[in-house]
């Protein structure tokens, strides 16, 4: 069944940025036009809408043709992020991501506390594939760098709930707060298609919400040098760690453009 807006709030206006590469102006009305029509499945109205295309100039890259989109949602942030062979096939992949995310978020207002289990048709269950993710650029290790920094207030959350807004969000880690220990955690994909949590957790008592979550024991205190070096060393795509100073925790994570980037707690 489709699902419309019931509102009679008009459609935001599409906002379309192009971060590299060429992307000819038809492709960039056709995001508009794709992404636009997306906010009609929600139930809330849509504040703000706007698409980042961009073509990586690698000629290796498989999926070269990269798409992202954040809306704001009534103040919930939606965000997708796709890559593909052709831009248009990208596009036409973020808008069905989207939709998903939209129909995940009208759910979860109604069912915040037992999304895991029972899905519906058009509902995300565990096991889903994966967004087809862009691959990293190959960046010598003495040329990378900590170019991006982002200190977040930390939801108090269960590790279902902190689960749950990552995939809303389309990231491949969460960064949060456990209700029951008050410790920051990392909830995040692991390659065999569960979620890995790495933290101080409390294990859940309510059996209705269990979630497909494997604990991997307690973080490591690092500092930011630590991190850097171990993240450098392996192939990890980030590092959890605990602050020396203040105990908080913190991710050091790899960008597609083979740098690194740093979210903290405020």
């Amino acid at each position: 069944m489709t699902r419309k807006r019931s509102s009679l709030a008009p459609a935001p206006t599409v906002q379309v940025s192009v971060r590299q590469g060429h992307v000819a102006a038809q492709t960039q009305e056709y995001a508009a036009e794709k992404i636009g029509h997306v906010a009609s499945y929600s139930h809330e109205p849509v504040l703000f809408a706007h698409v980042v295309l961009q073509r990586a100039a690698d000629p290796a890259r498989e999926r070269p043709a990269m798409a992202e989109a954040t809306l704001d949602v009534n103040g919930t942030p939606v965000r997708a992020h796709v890559a593909a062979e052709h831009m248009w096939e990208a596009i036409d992949l973020l808008e069905e991501r989207l939709r998903r995310r939209l129909v995940q978020l009208e759910d979860r207002v109604h069912t915040r506390h037992t999304w895991i289990g029972l899905a519906g048709e058009h509902e995300w269950r565990h096991g889903d594939l994966p967004t087809a993710r862009p691959e990293y650029f190959p960046r010598p290790v003495d040329d990378r760098k900590v170019i991006r920094r982002k200190t977040f207030a930390l939801e108090v959350e269960s590790p279902d709930e902190a689960a749950y807004d990552m995939e809303l969000l389309g990231h491949d880690f969460f960064l949060f707060t456990d209700l029951s220990t008050g410790r920051d955690a990392v909830v995040y994909r692991r390659p065999d298609g569960d979620y890995g949590l790495r933290g101080a957790v409390a294990a859940s008592g309510d059996a209705e919400t269990v979630s497909p979550i494997v604990l991997e024991g307690p973080a490591p205190v690092m500092t930011e040098e630590e991190a850097l070096a171990r993240l450098d060393m392996g192939s990890e795509p980030f590092v959890f760690a605990l602050d020396p100073a203040s105990g908080r925790g913190r991710v050091l994570y790899r960008r597609y453009d083979g740098h690194y980037g740093l979210i903290t707690p405020s």
